[in-house]
C-alpha cells in the first residue's frame, strides 16, 4: 500500500524530469526538475500582470520595466497613470527581491532557497487573495494592498530563479529572451525561450479572461504546486 501510494508521486516527478531534459541536448541537463518548474512560474506572471494591469489601475506588479516608464508618464501630467501606484509597486518588488537576496546569500543550498521563497511568494498571492475576498478591489486601500502582496511575492520570484542559474528560461520580462530567438541559431536554447513566451503568453490570456479572484486563485494553485515539487529539490 505504501508503494501504491507513492506511485503517482514517482510518475509526476518522472515526467517532470522529461520535460526538464527535452529542453536541453541530450544529456546536457544538469539542473534536474528546476527548468520544469520554471514554465509556471512564467504562467503566474502573466496571471498577476494581467490581474494588477487591467484589475487595479494601470500597474504592473511583475514588469518593472513598464511600471518605470508608467512613473514617467505620471510624472509628465497623463491623467490615466497613477502617481503612487507604480511607485508602490516598485518599491514592493525590491524589498521581495532584496529578502531573497538576503536569504539566498545565506543558505547553503539555492535550490532550498527556492523552494522557500515560493513558498512566501504563495503565502502572499493567499493574502492578496483574502484581500480581493474580503474587500474587493475598487478603493485605493485595497488596491495598495494587492499591489504590494503581488509585486513583492514577483520580486522574491524573480531573485530565486534568478540565482538558480538556469539558462533561457525566464519567468518575467522577456526582451531579451525574444532578441535571443530572432537573433541566435535555432536549437534546444530557442526551444527553452519560446517556452517562458508561451507560458506568459497563455498566463496572461487566462488572467485576463477570468475574474481576478479566479485569477488570483489560479496563481495561488501553481505556486502552491511547484512549493511541494521544490521542497524535494536537493
Amino acid at each position: 500500500m505504501p508503494a501504491a501510494r507513492r506511485r503517482p508521486g514517482r510518475l509526476v516527478w518522472s515526467g517532470l524530469c522529461r520535460v526538464a531534459d527535452g529542453l536541453f541536448p541530450r544529456g546536457a541537463n544538469p539542473h534536474g526538475v528546476l527548468p520544469a518548474l520554471l514554465i509556471p512560474l512564467a504562467l503566474v506572471t502573466g496571471l498577476v500582470d494581467a490581474v494588477s494591469f487591467l484589475g487595479l489601475g494601470r500597474v504592473f506588479v511583475a514588469n518593472m520595466t513598464g511600471n518605470i516608464v508608467f512613473l514617467g508618464f505620471a510624472l509628465a501630467g497623463d491623467a490615466q497613470m497613477s502617481k503612487w501606484a507604480s511607485p508602490a509597486a516598485l518599491t514592493a518588488f525590491g524589498a521581495g527581491a532584496w529578502s531573497a537576496g538576503r536569504v539566498i546569500r545565506r543558505a547553503a543550498n539555492t535550490r532550498r532557497a527556492f523552494a522557500a521563497a515560493t513558498a512566501v511568494h504563495a503565502l502572499l498571492v493567499a493574502a492578496a487573495l483574502a484581500v480581493a475576498l474580503a474587500a474587493g478591489h475598487r478603493t485605493t486601500w485595497s488596491q495598495a494592498a494587492l499591489i504590494a502582496l503581488l509585486a513583492c511575492g514577483m520580486g522574491l520570484q524573480n531573485a530565486s530563479v534568478r540565482a538558480l542559474g538556469v539558462p533561457d528560461l525566464v519567468t518575467n520580462v522577456l526582451t531579451t529572451t525574444l532578441t535571443g530567438l530572432a537573433a541566435d541559431t535555432p536549437g534546444r536554447a530557442a526551444l527553452r525561450r519560446s517556452a517562458s513566451v508561451a507560458a506568459m503568453l497563455l498566463g496572461a490570456l487566462a488572467g485576463a479572461t477570468l475574474h481576478l479572484i479566479t485569477a488570483l486563485a489560479a496563481a495561488l494553485t501553481l505556486l502552491a504546486t511547484v512549493t511541494l515539487v521544490a521542497r524535494r529539490l536537493r
